[in-house]
């Protein structure tokens, strides 16, 4: 049984090693990568930027269509900032997490206001967008500007924790150590392709719970290989989902995108009857009943969804923010 004993490496690759890994890793990119509509070298600034939005904790494969649907309505910053922020919660669909859509619709308002309606091509101006953090300021510099950013996000850190450190995984969260090694690892130039090819090769081969070792570009210098593929050192903790107020919110938030007039407070608590709000809305106030939530659960998530401004009060029902 392997160990799961955490591996002391360098927390620096020797120069031969680096070397070792741009060749191989960018090699494997150029002939591996997905055809992705946000990497089209026609694609704008902002159509990368709504890809990095969307793509935080969620899927390429359930990104897609919404990325697609997005930028046929809103190809550029200011068609978003002119419509209601509802209509952004309404086109994020079940994306998850939909204080990304509100965050997106916020900044690009700030586009149109600050920065004449084109996406600021800076870290330092990207981080005074709203919802962007360190990592989406990094991650927009790199991919739309070409900038030479150190972007780190969790497939990154995977990649780097086996290769460089030997560790089955990357600490639980970021720490100082992890940027000074992804800092050390960036190539003198072609950054946005490292970026791009280890973010790739964490996503596709070296993934969490099954990496494809066999594939892998870099098995012969890779230190985690080298030391017996050991058990991570700590138990990842999966987020929990049924049953909590994060389902109970998105089951709300489905009722209110369906329905073309406000909600009645006292349908979505479920104290009174269905009331018909348009095709589609029925369905989906079934399924928020069917999870069977207490009465201060469902109080205490239409609660929440209000006081984030993910909802409003219109009258005596609820809707979308217009």
């Amino acid at each position: 049984m392997p160990n799961s004993t955490i591996t002391h490496a360098k927390p620096t690759p020797a120069p031969g090693q680096t070397r070792y890994l741009h060749e191989q890793i960018t090699s494997w990119f150029a002939d591996n990568a997905r055809e992705l509509p946000w990497r089209a070298p026609q694609c704008s600034p902002w159509g990368i930027m709504v890809s990095e939005f969307m793509l935080q904790q969620t899927p390429v494969v359930r990104v897609l269509p919404v990325w697609e649907q997005w930028m046929q309505r809103w190809p550029t910053p200011a068609a978003l900032a002119a419509e209601p922020s509802g209509e952004a919660l309404r086109a994020w669909g079940r994306l998850g997490y939909p204080r990304r859509a509100l965050r997106l619709h916020a900044a690009a308002a700030t586009i149109v206001d600050r920065h004449g309606g084109q996406v600021p091509d800076t870290r330092e101006e990207l981080l005074q967008l709203p919802g962007v953090g360190t990592y989406t300021a990094a991650a927009i510099a790199s991919f739309a500007f070409e900038r030479p950013e150190t972007v780190v996000d969790t497939n990154i850190r995977r990649v780097h924790a086996r290769a460089a450190t030997g560790n089955a995984l990357p600490a639980p969260s970021l720490t100082s150590a992890e940027m000074k090694l992804a800092a050390a690892l960036m190539p003198g130039r072609e950054t946005k392709a490292w970026n791009a090819a280890v973010m790739e090769l964490g996503a596709l081969v070296c993934t969490a719970r099954s990496p494809k070792c066999g594939s892998c570009p870099v098995q012969e210098q890779c230190a985690w290989v080298a030391a017996g593929q050991p058990e991570p050192h700590y138990v990842p903790k999966g987020q929990a989902w049924a049953g909590t107020d994060r389902q109970v919110r998105g089951a709300m938030m489905a009722v209110l995108r369906e329905a073309e007039t406000p909600v009645l407070r006292e349908v979505l608590l479920g104290t009174v009857d269905v009331v018909d709000h348009g095709t589609g809305h029925a369905v989906h106030l079934t399924k928020l009943r069917s999870l069977g939530a207490s009465d201060e659960q469902l109080a205490r998530s239409l609660d929440g969804l209000l006081a984030d401004g993910l909802a409003e009060t219109a009258g005596s029902g609820v809707r979308l923010p217009n």
